[in-house]
């Protein structure tokens, strides 16, 4: 097994923590669903479909360096993005941030690629970062991430964490062409992070139902259809698969889904890392470049109805 990274057997042993919302929301929202169901499911779609303000100001704050400021259009929304090196001239990576984050998040990775001789390209997902408009949707973060594609040519690989990881694969489904995927703590299923979140703030479940169905008359396609499941094993280029088994906001479970049914994937489990960490950490680097290189890196998983994970 290799030991670039902070590599642990893949057997899930390991019981991850819960987030919880401050107790005053979750009574409010417990106490809502029963005297005001419609005002509750509204007011949880904001919550659940909004980014944290902190991504604006995070990105506006953070320093480009010696990045390159520009922008795509995409769904007629001006998408912000971030160039080290000469996409023209030299294969590069593009990277897809996750949900409240920015682009510069990719900032640990941009010496390593250059080192090795690629460009980088990073960008701001719709409604997040430098960017003033957009919907925060996971259909416009794969439009958004087709649009920076277009714009400087198929990439050599993507580097894409967490809902950043689902709407790769959903890019990749649509036609982007790249020769190599590293996904980071992958977001597998959409309506399973409602789920989490109507757990985390006292939402009951058929509320949590509801505010789906308001999320799907929104984009006018079933939330469903995002599901990992339905597009990883149509998938023909190698793809490594990074994820912590103590992952508090995307369970390692969901990582290894895309490990399993994306066909030659392999996964390289972590601990300690959380759902943040794994995105900027040197080791895992190290792994992904070596990866990149055509090396082989991590374990390749198999599946079986009489073992839930099953790894060769």
């Amino acid at each position: 097994m290799s030991t670039a990274a902070p590599l642990v057997s893949p057997r899930k042993s390991t019981t991850v923590r819960s987030a919880t919302a401050p107790r005053l929301l979750r009574w409010g929202f417990a106490l809502g669903g029963w005297l005001m169901p419609e005002a509750t499911v509204r007011q949880a779609s904001r919550l659940f479909g909004t980014p944290a303000p902190s991504s604006r100001s995070r990105a506006q704050a953070a320093d480009c360096g010696d990045a390159v400021l520009g922008e795509v259009r995409s769904e007629g929304e001006a998408v912000a993005t971030y160039t080290w090196g000469d996409p023209a001239r030299q294969p590069y990576v593009l990277f897809a941030h996750g949900w409240s984050s920015f682009g510069l998040r990719c900032r640990p990775w941009v010496e390593p690629l250059r080192e090795a001789g690629y460009a980088v390209v990073a960008f701001d997902q719709p409604a997040h970062g430098r960017n003033s408009g957009g919907r925060p949707f996971l259909p416009a973060f794969a439009a958004a991430l087709a649009a920076v594609a277009r714009r400087h040519g198929p990439p050599a690989a993507v580097v894409a964490h967490s809902m950043g990881g689902a709407s790769a694969l959903l890019a990749l489904a649509a036609g982007v062409r790249t020769d190599r995927v590293v996904l980071l703590a992958p977001a597998a299923d959409l309506r399973a992070a409602g789920g989490r979140f109507g757990q985390a703030v006292g939402l009951a479940p058929a509320l949590v139902a509801r505010m789906f169905e308001r999320f799907e008359r929104q984009v006018g396609v079933p939330v469903d259809s995002f599901a990992a499941h339905l597009h990883a094993p149509a998938m023909g280029i190698p793809a490594l698969v990074v994820h912590d088994l103590e992952d508090p906001d995307v369970p390692w479970e969901e990582g290894e889904r895309y490990a399993r049914l994306w066909p030659g994937a392999r996964l390289l489990s972590t601990r300690g890392l959380g759902h943040h960490r794994i995105a900027g950490d040197p080791r895992v680097i190290e792994a992904a470049l070596r990866f990149l290189r055509g090396e082989t890196v991590g374990e390749r998983v198999v599946s079986s109805p009489n073992l839930r994970f099953g790894f060769e």
